[in-house]
């Protein structure tokens, strides 16, 4: 444990690694962790250069930020709603996570990535060494747009940062199986060409509200290497000796992007996204359903629980009602008006030009059915509360065809 502290107390030392840490972590949330213990309280941040040494004494062994950017990160609570962040958050960075249990397979992925970068005309992009076996890949914040369609970007986290990445594991997924295919050859490594693919896909984890990741030349606990910056030059050739603390050379990882660079990465990933949602499979029986005076009675309790408003989720939600109202054969403006009344009940109401923005999409598009009840889309914001009848069903809209048939059938029978 000596030796250790020394090699931290070694490293932390040099001005150029600390200013590197403070550099990178202006406006994020910055929290050290003290080795295999876990981390410290949050939320925090660094001011000073000092404090970084100041912490490594204290036992603080590594620093990790997040990729969201915040107007005052001090401000963060737990106790915030998705508006109440939204408000505090400035901005993000696409950050995706290279993992594998092989180097040379998330080298692989690495070269694919940055391929896929620059065929959509982005050429600034950082990358740097894990500390482990994997890589992690930066895309700016200034790359992106302000807005899609009177949306906001900085408030499309994570759902934006997530069709990116989904989008970018469609795209290369093909060649990422026939390049790993290439190294099977080597003994070593013991996996079949079928499973490849699962071990070095981008992990999306990190893309999610408040995640942490290990910040450019922070040190790793396990591998007690530095994770240090690389030019994509260098990936065929990097080792982790490269990353030895006591022999780093400090590079700059967040680059200078030009204005909108990824807008048509983002644009590409969000038109893959709907398209993906649209080819889902639907069942015959809905294709031309129409149920006239279509009475809260016959919802289904997750639709039901919807309505009532709600304090998370309000976006997935949106997407539900406005697609199992529309399977149901229910005019727009019918449709528009029962959303308005959801909206008015949330603890606090999406945007209209949210809104807006979600109904224009959806009238140029296909109909397309609320996603099945074995998504997480209903238990993820808390409605999934199913009765003895949703055991037979597997979509919202097949719960009302089915109950409103039921009741029709015995109205006949009483008649």
């Amino acid at each position: 444990m000596a030796g250790l502290k020394e090699v931290l107390m070694a490293y932390y030392s040099r001005n150029d690694v600390r200013q590197a840490i403070l550099k990178f972590g202006r406006n994020r949330e910055v929290i050290g962790r003290y080795g295999f213990e876990g981390f410290a309280k949050r939320p925090d941040i660094l001011e000073y250069e000092n404090e970084i040494l100041n912490l490594v004494k204290k036992g603080v062994t590594s620093f990790h930020c997040s990729e969201e950017i915040w107007e005052n990160p001090l401000e963060i609570s737990t106790d915030m709603d998705e508006d109440e962040l939204d408000s505090l958050r400035t901005g993000w960075d696409l950050l995706i996570d290279i993992d594998s249990k092989y180097l040379d397979y998330s080298k692989v992925l690495a070269k694919l990535l940055i391929k896929a970068f620059e065929y959509h005309n982005i050429k600034n992009y950082g990358i740097k060494f894990s500390g482990s076996k994997g890589f992690h890949i930066i895309i700016p914040w200034s790359a992106f747009p302000e807005e899609i369609n009177e949306v906001k970007t900085k408030d499309m986290f994570p759902e934006w940062p997530r069709a990116i990445c989904n989008y970018l594991n469609s795209i290369i997924k093909k060649s990422l199986q026939e390049e790993v295919a290439k190294l099977e050859h080597n003994t070593s490594y013991k996996i079949l060409d079928y499973e490849a693919d699962k071990e070095v896909m981008p992990d999306i984890v990190l893309v999610s509200p408040r995640h942490l990741f290990r910040m450019p030349y922070s040190l790793h606990e396990k591998t007690a290497l530095a994770s240090i910056v690389i030019d994509k030059k260098d990936i065929d050739s990097f080792q982790p000796r490269d990353a030895n603390p006591l022999k780093v050379k400090v590079r700059d990882f967040y680059p200078q992007a030009e204005k909108e660079e990824a807008r048509e990465l983002l644009l590409q990933a969000l038109d893959h996204s709907k398209q993906k949602t649209r080819e889902e499979p639907k069942k015959k029986e809905y294709a031309s359903v129409k149920i006239k005076d279509l009475s809260p009675d016959l919802y289904p309790p997750c639709i039901t629980k919807i309505l009532e408003g709600l304090v998370d989720g309000r976006k997935r939600a949106l997407f539900i009602l406005m697609n199992f109202f529309r399977s149901l054969g229910q005019e727009w403006d019918e449709i528009e008006k029962r959303i308005d009344d959801w909206n008015k009940k949330n603890k606090k109401p999406l945007k209209q030009g949210y809104i807006k923005s979600q109904f224009n999409w959806a009238k140029r598009n296909k109909q397309i059915l609320p996603p099945n009840c074995d998504k997480d889309h209903y238990k993820g914001i808390g409605v999934c509360q199913p009765d003895n009848f949703c055991g037979k069903i597997k979509n919202p809209v097949n719960y009302t065809v089915r109950k409103s048939r039921m009741t029709k059938k015995k109205t006949r029978k009483k008649k």
